[in-house]
């Protein structure tokens, strides 16, 4: 079959098209011959050397891919070749087959096409399952970093469906735009001083929670802005690996930091989580109440450019490779 492999660590210019040989499904698992896949600031780190997949997982890049049943494991139930699904992984997706636990696929939302879908399920699974691991509640303040991104935008609107007040950061006017389109209460540009405006628009409280994706460059500034009792989860290191915590302010606010990685949960998690996108989030596309905002789509053969135009700063929404 046909995959992305990146021959080293290194800049785009390491992936390439090869020839490796296809997984087969195995007992409790299916086999999913890809349509699409998502690409996502983790497949960057990965490329680059600095998030290798868990043990045991494929070195092939993608943690999120749609397609069609390939062809159904021994015990799994409920599946047939044919079928469309969509699927979360732990590596393998920049590739034409994928094999994979079955309780980490679901059938595509409905209205939506099947090549969209590819760059639902890791958002939609990221956002849901850290909200519900620090307890976003109707009525409080989320701050979600990079509202114009594939997470950010997501969150923007998953918040707003729980009856939150949403704030978030950008880089540019349009980006900002968007933003407020998708229902952020507060959209302030990342370039200025964004800790003393997002004060300001509290009324010196601050935010109940903050989905970051920038680790250490904002770990100061995301402690000072949450409010008494506030909650920082941290998901990405896109910022960094490495800050400075004041224990003295966390100490004063009685409150939490945290961090998530969806990639390294046990397989039985990642099952759970999947299932309750497919309870909660799939109805939400459905009927409207959170839409696609915006995806770019690549051929997989333009894999590299694809890559550029995640790191280049001018994407919005989703980035996504066809097959």
């Amino acid at each position: 079959m046909r995959a992305v492999i990146a021959t080293e660590p290194g800049g785009p210019e390491v992936l390439q098209i090869a020839d490796v040989e296809a997984p087969v499904a195995g007992p409790g698992e299916l086999l999913l011959r890809t349509v699409a896949a998502g690409v996502n600031r983790a497949d960057i780190l990965q490329r680059q050397g600095h998030y290798p997949p868990p043990r045991g997982t494929s070195e092939i890049i993608g943690l999120e891919v749609s397609g069609h049943i390939e062809a159904v494991g021994e015990g799994v139930q409920g599946w047939k070749a044919g079928d469309p699904a969509v699927a979360l992984l732990a590596g393998g997706g920049y590739a034409e087959l994928v094999a994979l636990p079955a309780g980490q696929v679901i059938r595509p939302p409905e209205g939506v096409d099947l090549v969209t879908a590819a760059g639902l399920i890791e958002v939609a699974a990221t956002v849901v399952s850290n909200m519900d691991h620090v307890h976003l509640a109707p009525g409080e303040t989320l701050l979600t970093h990079g509202g114009a991104g594939g997470i950010g935008s997501f969150a923007i609107q998953y918040a707003k469906g729980l009856g939150c007040r949403v704030a978030t950061t950008a880089g540019s006017a349009e980006k900002l735009d968007l933003c407020r389109e998708l229902g952020a209460d507060i959209a302030l540009d990342y370039h200025d001083d964004w800790v003393a405006q997002l004060k300001e628009a509290t009324g010196g409280r601050g935010v109940d929670v903050i989905l970051d994706v920038m680790g250490a460059k904002y770990l100061d500034a995301n402690v000072r802005s949450l409010a008494r009792r506030g909650r920082l989860v941290v998901i990405g290191m896109q910022g960094g690996i490495k800050g400075e915590l004041n224990l003295n302010v966390l100490l004063s606010k009685n409150a939490t930091v945290t961090a998530t990685s969806l990639r390294f949960r046990p397989v039985e998690e990642k099952a759970a989580i999947v299932a309750r996108v497919a309870e909660t989030v799939w109805p939400l596309l459905a009927s409207g109440a959170i839409r696609v905002v915006r995806e770019t789509r690549f051929p997989v053969e333009d894999v590299r450019a694809a890559h550029e135009h995640l790191t280049s700063g001018a994407n919005a929404g989703k980035i996504i490779l066809t097959f």
